[in-house]
C-alpha cells in the first residue's frame, strides 16, 4: 500500500497503470489503504487542536478539550471514509455510461487512491496554522483532481476523451459530497456536539 502512496505522489501515471492491472481480488486488498490513511489527518488534528492550539492575531492559543476533540475527530474520520466510499460508488455507478467495465470495489479503490494527497496534507493539522493549512489543502485538492483526470482513463480502460468527461462528472459529485459534509458539520456542531474550548 505504501508503494502505491509514494508512486502516486512521484510517478502517478505509472502507478495508475500498475493499479489498473490489478485483479479484482488484489483490488479488494487495497481497501485498508483508505481506512489506514484516513487515520493520519484524524490523529494529527486531534493532537494539533488539543496540545498545540491555534491563534488568531496575537492572542493566546485556543485549544479544544480532549473529550470534545475525540468526539469530533471520530466523526471526522468516519466522514472521510464514508465520503471516499460514496464517491467510489458513484464512480462505479457512472462507469457504464462511459463504456467502462467495473465493480464497486474498483470505484472505491480509485476514489481512495485519488484522495491520497488530501489525506497526506491533513498531517499539517499537527500544527494548526490557518494560512498554511489552507494553502496545503488547496494544493492537495488540485493534485487529487490531477490524479483523477490522469487515472480514470488508465484504470477504467476508456479513451482520454471519455476519461475527461468521466473525471469531470466525478469532480461534480465530489463537490456535492463536500457541500453535504459542510452542511452536516454545521448541523452536527449545532445539535449534537459543538467543540468545547478551554
Amino acid at each position: 500500500m505504501l508503494i502505491h502512496m509514494f508512486g502516486l505522489m512521484m510517478q502517478p501515471r505509472r502507478q495508475w497503470q500498475l493499479i489498473g492491472n490489478l485483479s479484482e481480488k488484489n483490488l479488494r486488498r487495497q481497501i485498508p489503504y483508505v481506512i489506514l490513511l484516513a487515520l493520519l489527518p484524524a490523529v494529527a488534528w486531534y493532537f494539533g487542536t488539543t496540545k498545540v492550539g491555534w491563534s488568531i492575531g496575537a492572542g493566546d492559543p485556543v485549544k479544544i478539550t480532549d473529550q470534545s476533540a475525540l468526539e469530533l475527530v471520530a466523526v471526522f474520520y468516519c466522514t472521510m471514509v464514508l465520503a471516499v466510499v460514496a464517491i467510489g460508488y458513484f464512480i462505479h455507478w457512472m462507469a457504464k455510461t462511459y463504456g467502462a467495465e467495473t465493480h464497486p470495489m474498483k470505484g472505491v479503490v480509485v476514489a481512495g487512491f485519488t484522495a491520497t494527497p488530501i489525506f497526506l496534507a491533513g498531517i499539517a493539522g499537527v500544527y494548526p496554522l490557518l494560512w498554511l493549512d489552507i494553502l496545503l489543502a488547496t494544493v492537495a485538492v488540485a493534485y487529487a483532481v490531477y490524479l483523477l483526470y490522469i487515472g480514470i482513463p488508465i484504470v477504467m480502460g476508456v479513451s482520454e476523451e471519455r476519461g475527461f468527461l468521466f473525471a469531470s462528472a466525478i469532480v461534480m459529485v465530489s463537490l456535492v459530497v463536500a457541500v453535504l459534509i459542510m452542511v452536516g458539520t454545521v448541523l452536527f456542531w449545532s445539535y449534537v456536539s459543538a467543540p468545547v474550548f478551554y
